[in-house]
C-alpha cells in the first residue's frame, strides 16, 4: 500500500519561503508520478506541479513557473516542493500525491492520482 507524508508548512511573510517534504513509501519509487495539489478554503483542489521519478519530467502551473521548483530524492523517497517568493493567495492546504503513470496531458486530473497525503497546512501573511 502506497503511503505519503507531506510535512514542512507552517505560517510565512510574503515574499518568504517554505520548503515542503512529501515522504513515499510503499512502492517501487522510480516508477511513479508525484504531484502537489493545494486547496484553499472556499475553493477547488487546484493542480500546482508534478514530477516523474523515473525520468525526472516536471509540469508547473503557470502561476508558480519560477516560484515552485519540484525535485525528487530517490534514494531517500522523498519529494520536495520548495516554494519562494511566497504570495497570500499561496495560503492553502498542500497535499502530495501519487500516480502510477505521468502523462503530460493529465498531469492535473486529481482523479488519476491513487493515493495521497494528510496535507500540510501552507499560511502567508500579507
Amino acid at each position: 500500500e502506497v503511503h505519503l507524508v507531506e510535512s514542512g508548512g507552517g505560517l510565512v511573510q510574503a515574499g518568504g519561503s517554505l520548503r515542503l517534504s512529501c515522504s513515499v513509501s510503499g512502492f517501487t519509487f522510480g516508477d511513479y508520478g508525484i504531484g502537489w495539489f493545494r486547496q484553499a478554503p472556499g475553493k477547488e483542489r487546484e493542480w500546482i506541479v508534478s514530477i516523474s521519478v523515473t525520468d525526472s519530467r516536471t509540469y508547473y502551473l503557470d502561476s508558480v513557473k519560477g516560484r515552485f521548483t519540484i525535485s525528487s530524492d530517490n534514494g531517500e523517497d522523498i519529494v520536495y516542493l520548495q516554494m519562494n517568493n511566497l504570495k497570500p493567495e499561496d495560503t492553502a492546504v498542500y497535499y502530495c500525491a501519487s500516480t502510477p503513470s505521468l502523462l503530460k496531458s493529465f498531469v492535473d486530473r486529481a482523479e488519476l492520482y491513487s493515493a495521497w497525503g494528510q496535507g500540510t497546512q501552507v499560511t502567508v501573511s500579507s
